[in-house]
Parts: structure tokens; sequence; C-alpha cells
């Protein structure tokens, strides 16, 4: 009898070893499963973005991202992931937009673009791809709006550094009628410039240039004055203040935009002070310290036709205006000639620059007049980074 209750004192206490045992690994598994809920679940399910009423969620977001960065490498994801935020919402807005006309694209449409692509099928893909298409049929309603003909302007075209410099200009073309010569002699700006053909005026290069080209005659030239234009090319005005074998020199120096600006800060210099003219005149980022550029090295400005004049000046004198086309400033004369003017037929590429400024216009007005929330932060954030990059 006494056997038989030890027995089942023992067998009691192994039931409650296990019992227990139970309990402390049920806890541990709902501790683990409630971390793993909380921070690879429930997030998926926070919202990340509205549009107009149309929600989508931190999993969607994660999905679009991982989507947009397939080809790059995982550190740089971040880099990316406030313009695919904002990729969602232009794709939503035209999705809306495009309904809005009447403009839709099929499943069918959607499904052969994904077999085509052999992307995967889901949800995002299938977004991103329909919202491809409806800018094409976007595109296209734009371009059935426009006319057959309007009337364009050819021109040639190009930047100088000043007034005095574009005066010239205009007397050389009218000497030789060699324009591209001239923009090799004296352009500072290649980007937009020489023969642009017959354009409308909707598509010159800025508004400046195209209202210029439809209010000259044929055959005759104009200079604008552009103080928002970037120009590859500035003038120094440097002096060393003192110099050292270790540190280098200590200099202070001016960035002007034209050779006819540097000369006149340059005579000015005579009686007035070169700190006080710096924060008046340059245009380089030390003005606001009066140039001070302190101690430099050889290197330093990222400039040899700095260097050249700053490591050969003797102290305390200002140096002559240094060319520097290594360096950039804004204002300068736009040099036009108008080399005809008439209605035309629209070229294919000028159709689609008008029908894509249409759509910008009409995208423009979207977005201005709709409710867009984006609860993205930086916590959210990282962890789609995360989430996507644990996938890789």
């Amino acid at each position: 009898m006494h056997q038989v209750s030890k027995w089942q004192r023992q067998a009691r206490i192994r039931r409650i070893i296990i019992i227990a045992a139970a309990v402390f690994l049920a806890g541990i598994v709902g501790w683990v499963g409630y971390g793993y809920y909380k921070d690879r679940i429930q997030p998926l399910h926070e919202t990340a973005i509205e549009v107009n009423g149309a929600s989508f969620d931190l999993g969607y977001y994660a999905k679009a991202l991982d989507a947009y960065t397939k080809d790059i490498e995982p550190s740089q994801i971040n880099y990316l992931a406030s313009p695919v935020a904002s990729q969602i919402v232009q794709d939503e807005l035209i999705r809306q937009g495009a309904n809005d006309l009447g403009i839709y694209v099929t499943a069918q449409e959607v499904d052969e673009k994904i077999k085509e692509n052999q992307l995967p099928k889901d949800k995002v893909y299938r977004d991103i791809i329909s919202a491809g298409l409806l800018r094409e049929k976007l595109m296209e309603h734009f371009d059935s709006e426009l006319p057959d003909t309007m009337e364009q302007a050819h021109i040639q075209t190009m930047l100088v550094e000043s007034r005095q410099v574009a005066s010239e200009v205009i007397a050389k073309f009218g000497s030789s009628g060699n324009f591209t010569a001239l923009i090799d002699e004296f352009s500072c700006q290649p980007q937009v410039e020489g023969n642009l053909g017959w354009l409308p005026q909707e598509l010159m290069p800025n508004t400046l240039i195209g209202e210029a080209a439809f209010s000259l005659r044929s055959e005759e030239s104009d200079k604008i004055y552009d103080n928002s234009a970037t120009k590859n090319v500035g003038y120094w005005l440097i002096e060393v203040v003192d110099t050292d074998e270790e540190k280098g020199i200590n200099t202070r120096a001016m960035l002007l935009g034209n050779k006819i600006e540097a000369d006149e800060v340059k005579a000015k210099l005579a009686s007035e002070n070169f700190t006080a003219l710096a924060k008046e005149n340059s245009q380089h980022e030390s003005k606001d310290n009066g140039g001070e550029l302190g101690w430099l090295k050889q290197g330093d400005m990222s400039s040899q036709a700095f260097d050249e004049a700053a490591f050969s000046l003797p102290i305390n004198k200002v140096s002559e205006p240094v060319q520097d086309k290594s360096v950039q400033t804004t204002g300068g004369y736009w040099v036009i000639t108008v080399l005809g003017r008439e209605n035309r037929v629209l070229s294919k590429e000028a159709r689609r620059g008008l029908a894509q400024n249409d759509f910008n216009d009409w995208y423009k007005e979207q977005s201005e007049s709709s409710i867009i929330n984006n609860y993205l932060d930086e916590e959210k954030i990282s962890w789609a980074v995360a989430r996507v990059t644990r996938g890789r």
C-alpha cells in the first residue's frame, strides 16, 4: 500500500512537471509567435499611402520597392524608398484620371505584357504594367487632340557670357554666316544650342527663346539676357594674403559670371574693400564669408586654372580675371537667329513633345486636385527595406 502511494506521488509529480513544461513551452512559442506577428506580419497591413481614398498597405509598398529595385545592390535600396512611394502615387493618379477620361486597359492587355516581359503575376506587377499601358494610351489621347499643322520657327541659338560677346557673335555671323563655327568659339552651354530645326513655340528650350523666335523676322538675330541660365564659365579674382611651406597659401577669391563684370569689380578694388565686393558680387559659395578660402594646397579647388594663377601670385596682389571653364555660373545672353517661320505639318517628334506637355499639364492638375496621404516614416521605410533585403 505504501509502495502504491509512493508510485502515485511520483506519477503526480511527473504530470505536474510535464504540464509545467508544456505551459512554459506554450508561453515561449506564443511569445515568439507574437513577436514574429508583431515584427513581420502586423506591419504588412498598416496603411502606407492613400490616394483619393485608394489605400496601399505597407506590404504592397514593400513588394513595389522589391519590384523597382530588382537590378540594384541591396545596399542601395534605401535610396529608392521615397521615389518608389512617389511612383505608387503617380501610378494611382494616372489610373484614376485615365478612367475619368474613359481610358482603360484590359486584363488581357496586362496579361500579354506580363508574359512578354516574363514578370510575376501578382498585383504589384500587374499595377505597374497597367499604369504603363495607361500612360501610352493617354499619350495617344493627347496626340489625337493636336492639330495637323502649327506655326513653327526654324532657329539657331547659343548662350554666351555677356552682352558684349553676344554683339560680337551677331556681327561675325552676319559677315560669315557660319553659326556652327561661332558656337565652337563662343558658346558656354553646349547642351541647348545650335540648329534646333523647326519647332512650335511650346517646344522651344525656354520661354525667352520661344518669345524671341516668334517675334523676330526671318533672317533676323537678337540677344536676350537670361539671369537663370547656367553656363560653364566663370572668372576668378584671387588674392594670396600669406604663404607657408606646410599649409600652402592663405587665399581669398571671388567668382564672377563674365569678364566684363570681373574687370569692373577689379577696378573697384582700388578704392573698395575685397570682402564687401565679394559678398556683393561673387557667385562662389565663399561669398558669405567675404571670399575667404583659408589655407589651400594645389588641387583643393579642383581647378587647374585657379591653381595656375593662385600659386604664382605675389602676396597681397589681386590677379587679373582668370577664366575657368571647370566652374558654373549663372546669367548669360542667348544669341538667337530666326532662319524661317511658317505654318507647317508637325513632325512625329514635335507631336510627341506637345503630347508630353499636355500629359504633364493634365497630371499636374490631377495631382493638385487630389487628396494624397503618405504615412511612410523612417521606421516604416526601414521595415520595408529590411523585408526586401531579407528576401534577396
